[in-house]
C-alpha cells in the first residue's frame, strides 16, 4: 500500500493547482451503494470506503492541503444493525492499523472530533496510540468524525458554556459567536474551506452545521469507494474558480 501511495504522491504533485484551500472536509457517502452495484457484500464495500481514504489522504499532501476533515462515523450511524456496526468498528480498527506507517512515513498528524466514550476499548486505544504516534508530526492532519453529529457538537458547546455561567465564571454577555465557536470540538481550528460530499446527495447530513456556514461546498456524483485522485484535483480546481462572499 506504501508504494501505491507513493506513486500517487508523485503523480499528484506534478500538478499545480491555484487557490488550494487549507481546510477540506469530506462526507465519504456511497459505501453500500457501492457494494450493492459491485454485488459484494456490505462490509467489503465499507473496506473498499476505508482504502480509499488512503489514496485521498495522500493525495491531500501532495496538494498542499493543511487539515482534512473526514466523516467516518456519524452520531446517527448506530441506527444500523448491530452487526454492520460491529463490522464497522473492526474495519476501523484494522485500517488505523495498517494507515499509521503511512502516517509517519508522510508526517501526517491525526486527531479525531466526535464522543469516543461508547467505542469498545479497543477502539478507543488504538485512536489514542495511533494519535499520540503522530503528535509531533507537522504535515496535514487528518481529522476523523468520529461518533460525531453537528447538532450534537453544538448542544455540547451549549451546556459548557451554561456550566460556566452557572459557575460564575461567564456572564450572560460574555456569549458570543466566537465563544460558541471555541467551545466546538473543532476550536483547535479554521472552519473548512471546502466540504466535498459524494455519492451525489444534495444534504450535509449533520456535518460541521455551524463550521459550514460559509464554507464552499462541492457535490460528486462519484460513490465514495470511485472518488478518484482525480475526482479531488477536480473539486479542488473547481473551488479555487469560485467567488468567495462571506454572507455575499
Amino acid at each position: 500500500m506504501t508504494q501505491v501511495l507513493s506513486k500517487l504522491s508523485t503523480d499528484t504533485t506534478s500538478v499545480r493547482i491555484q487557490g488550494v484551500p487549507e481546510h477540506v472536509a469530506i462526507i465519504m457517502d456511497g459505501n453500500r451503494r457501492f457494494a450493492r452495484k459491485e454485488c459484494i457484500s456490505t462490509e467489503e464495500g465499507h473496506l473498499r470506503g476505508a482504502k480509499n481514504l488512503f489514496k485521498i489522504t495522500e493525495s491531500a499532501v501532495a496538494f498542499g492541503v493543511k487539515v482534512l476533515t473526514v466523516y467516518a462515523f456519524s452520531t446517527e450511524n448506530w441506527l444500523r444493525s448491530d452487526p454492520e456496526i460491529q463490522s464497522l468498528f473492526h474495519i476501523f480498527e484494522h485500517t488505523l492499523q495498517e494507515m499509521l506507517p503511512i502516517l509517519l512515513e508522510n508526517n501526517i498528524k491525526l486527531s479525531t472530533i466526535g464522543d469516543l466514550a461508547p467505542f469498545p476499548m479497543s477502539l478507543k486505544t488504538l485512536l489514542y496510540e495511533v494519535k499520540h504516534a503522530t503528535k509531533d508530526s507537522s504535515g496535514l492532519e487528518l481529522v476523523l468524525a468520529v461518533n460525531y453529529g453537528g447538532r450534537d457538537d453544538i448542544t455540547s458547546a451549549v451546556k459548557s458554556i451554561v456550566k460556566d455561567v452557572i459557575s460564575g465564571k461567564l456572564i450572560e454577555t460574555d456569549i458570543s459567536e466566537e465563544l460558541i465557536g471555541q467551545n466546538l470540538y473543532t476550536a483547535r481550528w479554521k472552519d473548512p474551506d471546502l466540504l466535498i460530499r459524494t455519492s451525489g446527495e444534495w444534504r450535509v447530513s449533520n456535518f460541521l452545521l455551524w463550521q459550514i456556514s460559509y464554507t464552499e461546498i462541492y457535490i460528486a456524483k462519484t460513490l465514495w469507494p470511485d472518488f478518484t485522485v482525480e475526482n479531488f484535483r477536480e473539486a479542488i480546481e473547481a473551488y479555487g474558480m469560485r467567488n468567495k462572499r462571506l454572507g455575499g
